[in-house]
């Protein structure tokens, strides 16, 4: 339907536009069947295939409102930023996060905060 669906883990009220579905619901019920769709790959890769040179690192609660994390990502972007690292969105979600990380000094998050 195009719809994220409240889940019995995430009861957001879709009339509350201030803090919305958490982000397992956005990555679960769109990030995830759209790049798997698209071919497997992150949401950012399937959007700019070259890659960006990423400027800042963003942080995120799993448990977080989109709504809510957006408003305070575009409210604390700092002037002349122009990409960002932001995992649910750099990192291929429909992969095994878990061998992703597995060697933390290797993994994407290091990488992205040592470039």
């Amino acid at each position: 339907q195009g719809r994220i669906q409240p889940t019995a883990e995430d009861g957001f009220d879709r009339s509350n536009r201030r803090t919305g579905p958490n982000i397992y619901s956005v990555t679960e019920q769109f990030i995830k069947p759209v790049t798997r769709e698209a071919g497997m790959m992150s949401w950012a890769l399937m959007l700019h295939p070259d890659g960006l040179k990423c400027d800042l690192f963003i942080t995120h609660a799993w448990q977080q409102g989109v709504f809510e994390f957006i408003r305070k990502v575009l409210h604390s972007w700092p002037r002349l930023t122009r990409n960002a690292y932001c995992c649910m969105l750099a990192n291929p979600q429909n992969s095994d996060i878990a061998d992703l990380i597995s060697s933390p000094r290797e993994s994407p998050f290091a990488l992205a905060l040592m470039s």
